[in-house]
């Protein structure tokens, strides 16, 4: 019935590819033509190949930071002796689809076993405690990959840190359909969540490649596959759960992991280095940028508003279900094809964003999730039947409305400083995060305390905390 109420039509967005425009710089060249500089000339190269390799990087970076303009970099200066530069390859769509469905893929492996939790804790004999416990350490080992793995994108080619976790996750996903103890299981699923960052080392990529004013619409393609791919791995795993068995799901997702990581090795250039900070450096360094861009700060804060809405419902929802309408939960994984629904539409705010600007974007995004979650109220007021459609229309405003905001809230962070983004999306995510592991707590005990008008009142009151951040964050920038 959820189906006739939302129909799901995918479309592919336009893609056009275009080149980022990079100036070269080469030394040997310049060395090639000293013989005919002025004297003048001769004598300032001859002065600045005598300074060690360190200050000769410092002056090429200091040099390249005043080229940015709208998160373009029109130089990139890479070497330890010389400068060379690194001509990117055109964004394709074909690179641009691949690289939406290796985010999708990827994080929906943290999403999988939701739905046959039940059958894990049958086989392996599993208290509730302890097969709550599956999913919490995967969400922990999901922001630590955040925290500590994710600024490597910064500091090394980004190319062989996607290969690397491409590996490991699926190594990890293979691990977990053989486990045959607890522990095992548990330590799996930890170290499963830290490689599931994969997907956030690949959003930052679209930007990289993407020419100066289609960002927005590059990260909003990948992004959607993203957030699709948290919504529909639930409806897949209870399906190849329940009927194939939950071994099979995780054996499954690890064979999906490699294709893609080998797919992505194939298509994807080698990556220039952002930032010679060594690891412990570039976690201090985090600090700095969280301190420096109150643009960050703020983007990270109504990011994780937005997020508590969207973990409270979605976390509630199969219990609500269950009470209210005796309803399982297959049904409730067919709520997630609506919401789906809405994610696709998202590309649009890609677009719009870089048309109209970002900021607006955020707000329109959040209002639209306010107003979608506020629609719950009138849920006793409407027949059996007009309670489930509205459920579902609201599943795609608010989805339609977080993946906006997050898709714009990403093109604002990403223009802060383009030799730092794999730091930027981390501190951004950590806010996300924060935001989805606090839904869930207090999704929680809304529904225990005041039933499914308390989790509405909770998602509804942080929309609209969220859009009075976006709206007063306006009025401090202009």
């Amino acid at each position: 019935m959820v189906a006739c109420v939302v129909p799901i039509c995918c479309a592919a967005a336009d893609r056009e590819p275009l080149s980022i425009m990079r100036v070269s710089v080469c030394i040997n060249s310049i060395r090639s033509m000293l013989l005919t500089m002025p004297p003048l000339i001769r004598h300032a190269y001859n002065c600045f190949t005598t300074y060690p390799a360190t200050t000769r990087r410092h002056i090429a970076e200091q040099y390249a930071s005043t080229r940015q303009h709208n998160g373009e970099i029109y130089m990139s200066i890479i070497s330890n002796t010389e400068s060379e530069s690194v001509a990117q390859p055109t964004l394709s769509g074909l690179m641009t689809l691949i690289l939406a469905i290796g985010a999708g893929f990827s994080v929906a492996s943290i999403y999988y076993v939701q739905p046959i939790l039940p059958q894990i804790g049958h086989d392996l004999q599993l208290s509730l405690d302890g097969m709550g416990l599956v999913p919490t350490l995967t969400q922990i080992g999901y922001a630590l990959g955040i925290l500590l793995l994710l600024p490597l994108g910064d500091r090394y080619d980004r190319r062989k840190i996607i290969a690397v976790k491409s590996a490991a996750l699926t190594a990890m996903l293979w691990l977990c359909s053989q486990v045959t103890g607890p522990t095992a299981l548990w330590l799996s699923s930890l170290l499963l969540g830290m490689a599931a960052t994969l997907a956030q080392d690949i959003v930052p990529v679209a930007a990289i490649l993407a020419p100066a004013g289609k960002q927005g619409k590059n990260v909003g393609t990948v992004m959607t596959d993203l957030l699709i791919g948290i919504l529909l791995s639930r409806t897949v795993s209870g399906v190849v759960g329940e009927y194939i068995g939950w071994r099979a799901m995780y054996q499954l997702a690890a064979l999906s992991i490699a294709v893609i990581g080998i797919a992505l090795w194939r298509i994807l250039p080698a990556f220039a280095q952002h930032s010679a900070l060594s690891y412990p450096g570039l976690l201090r360094s985090m600090l700095q940028l969280w301190r420096s861009y109150p643009a960050l700060r703020r983007a990270a804060l109504a990011q994780g508003l937005l997020s508590v809405g969207f973990s409270a419902f979605w976390s509630t929802l199969a219990v609500m279900l269950e009470q209210h309408y005796q309803l399982g939960s297959a049904v409730a994984g067919t709520f997630g094809l609506a919401g789906a629904a809405g994610a696709l539409a998202a590309p649009l705010s890609g677009s719009l964003s870089d048309r109209f600007g970002a900021a607006k974007v955020t707000q329109l995004g959040a209002a639209l999730s306010a107003i979608s979650f506020a629609a719950l109220f009138l849920l006793p007021t409407l027949p059996l039947h007009g309670q489930l459609a509205l459920i579902a229309l609201s599943a795609v405003g608010f989805d339609l409305g977080l993946q906006s905001a997050l898709v714009s809230h990403q093109t604002l962070v990403y223009s802060l400083n383009a030799q730092a983004r794999g730091r930027l999306n981390a501190l951004l995510f950590t806010g996300v995060f924060i935001g989805m592991a606090s839904g869930s707590a207090l999704g929680a005990k809304a529904m225990s305390i005041a039933g499914w008008p308390g989790v509405t009142l909770l998602a509804t009151l942080a929309s609209v905390v969220c859009l009075i951040v976006r709206l007063r964050s306006e009025k401090t920038s202009a």
